[in-house]
């Protein structure tokens, strides 16, 4: 297995989520198609000794194998969990929470269905130009600047999925996203710097 890539990076004073006077470095890990349980160890490692106030391990479920898939899902989200570290996790797609943003579902989907939906909302080929760095990058920004788009219902929906399906095991849970616990936490932070 081939050793993650890691990048340093300074943080964005611009961005809302980044509650420091100053700019510091924070770590991105690229792991290269690698399992959510090595992006949960790499976290650990990276953690190690150092001062953190939250670890998030953020990641999707990627539908494609089946059993085996399902097990790695459950025990990458039970592993992190066991660190006290939080964890954001989608399934089927991380699509869902910005397909929430604008519409409900509760009917189980496939990445593809909310690919097609972003790509109309956007008036853009989503599988071409929404997996590129530079429009993720500003992805925030196109969400809260656009009017048919709202954070809130986002956060409202991604909640009662959440809710109605938190017993079950988290390859189970679909839809579901936990972004909106991210989101609702860095929303905080950047109350409490304004």
């Amino acid at each position: 297995m081939p050793k993650p890539k890691t990048y340093t990076k300074k943080t964005d004073l611009e961005k809302p989520w980044n509650k420091k006077k100053k700019a510091s470095q924070y770590e991105v890990v690229n792991l290269e198609g690698q399992s959510k349980l090595k992006l949960v160890e790499c976290a650990e490692e990276m953690v190690r000794g150092d001062g953190y106030d939250e670890v998030w391990c953020i990641f999707d479920m990627d539908v494609n194998i089946g059993e085996v898939e399902f097990q790695a899902f459950d025990n990458a989200i039970h592993k992190a969990l066991s660190l006290s570290f939080k964890v954001a996790y989608s399934n089927d797609a991380f699509e869902l929470w910005f397909y929430l943003h604008y519409n409900y579902t509760d009917t189980t989907q496939r990445r593809y269905f909310y690919y097609d939906q972003l790509s109309k909302l956007w008036s853009i080929n989503y599988v071409d130009e929404g997996k590129r760095y530079s429009f993720c990058t500003g992805i925030y920004d196109k969400l809260k600047k656009d009017h048919r788009a709202s954070q809130q219902t986002a956060i409202e929906s991604a909640r009662k999925l959440f809710l109605d399906q938190q017993d079950k095991p988290f390859h189970e849970q679909n839809p579901v996203t936990t972004v909106y616990q991210l989101v609702k936490t860095l929303n905080q932070c950047s109350e409490s710097e304004g």
